[in-house]
């Protein structure tokens, strides 16, 4: 399950590392486990519990809150290790606690390693083991199969958005205690929303992943026509699958339209970004990301209630 070469993305400078006293800041653990990034990915978690919840229990959404935050920045927080490396050759990541040499190895493995155990066995124990067994996989799979998967294929992306869609479908089988047809509906719409998503982002930063040796966009040409059109497919493929709750049931006519709507708007972003293929319609694009998926969770709960 494990990249074959993870023992030697580590390698001796793990136990080689001199035994020097690094004082780390409350600033640096936000940095070292991408808060606002696990923030929006626990928020996704959280509209997924209450959709699925009749009576909400505080004190177990809060238990997916803490546990689901601190496994996601776990896996953020391993990601930084394993390519502290290269996050030295981008000018976005250079100031990360890692590359920065405000953080040495040892004491990211020791800060990962008990997020991970302390937010897994929160999971675990106090929601259910399905719930420790969903965070675990995409744990494992961001860390240690899409991270190194970045240096060799376009298709890590790919593999990177099975964990980064196992949110949604963490809270609702939070609740439930199973893999339900609207669990798995809950993972689709997020595994889609994922590629304009991301690649909006690779887009616009495409300049920076190069000189660290990353080709993340769609096609290894970059920023081309043919990366804008599998951008523009994508993104409109997801107008269906945003509407699969609705087909089961899981919200009415409200949510139908709000989604229909946003959908809409965001493929028209994607046919602004294959027309004029810009960093300016990429950001667009991306922005229109960050509010899409909320918007539309959002909309089932309303329509729920």
């Amino acid at each position: 399950m494990f990249h074959p070469n993870f023992t030697n993305i580590l390698n001796s400078e793990v136990l080689k590392e001199e035994d020097v006293h690094v004082r780390i800041s409350i600033r640096d653990i936000a940095a070292f486990g991408k808060l606002r990034l696990a923030t929006l990915v626990v928020m996704s978690a959280a509209f997924c519990y209450i959709l699925a919840s009749g009576k909400l229990d505080y004190g177990k959404l809060m238990i997916l809150v803490i546990g689901g935050f601190l496994v996601t920045a776990a896996s953020n927080g391993f990601n930084q290790i394993i390519e502290r490396h290269r996050d030295k050759l981008m000018n976005r990541t250079k100031d990360r606690p890692l590359p920065a040499g405000r953080m040495t190895v040892n004491q990211a493995i020791f800060i990962a390693v008990t997020m991970a155990t302390v937010g897994i066995l929160m999971l675990w124990l106090g929601l259910n083991p399905l719930s420790g067994i969903l965070s675990t996989l995409a744990l494992i799979l961001y860390s240690f199969v899409y991270t190194p998967l970045k240096k060799v294929t376009t298709l890590a992306v790919h593999v990177g958005a099975i964990p980064g869609a196992i949110p949604p479908m963490l809270g609702y089988a939070s609740v439930t205690g199973e893999l339900s047809t609207v669990a798995i509906i809950l993972f689709l719409v997020q595994f889609v929303w994922q590629f304009p998503h991301f690649w909006a982002i690779a887009w616009v930063l495409n300049d920076d992943y190069l000189r660290a040796g990353y080709y993340l966009l769609p096609s290894r040409g970059g920023r081309n026509k043919n990366s804008a059109l599998q951008i523009l497919f994508i993104t409109v493929c997801l107008i269906p699958v945003s509407l699969l709750p609705m087909y089961y049931g899981v919200a009415g006519n409200m949510a139908l339209i709000i989604t229909t709507i946003s959908s809409i708007l965001f493929a028209l972003q994607a046919v602004n970004l294959y027309i004029k293929r810009d960093i300016k319609s990429a950001k667009q694009l991306m922005f229109g990301s960050f509010l899409y998926l909320p918007v539309i969770q959002i909309a089932l709960i309303i329509d729920k209630l």
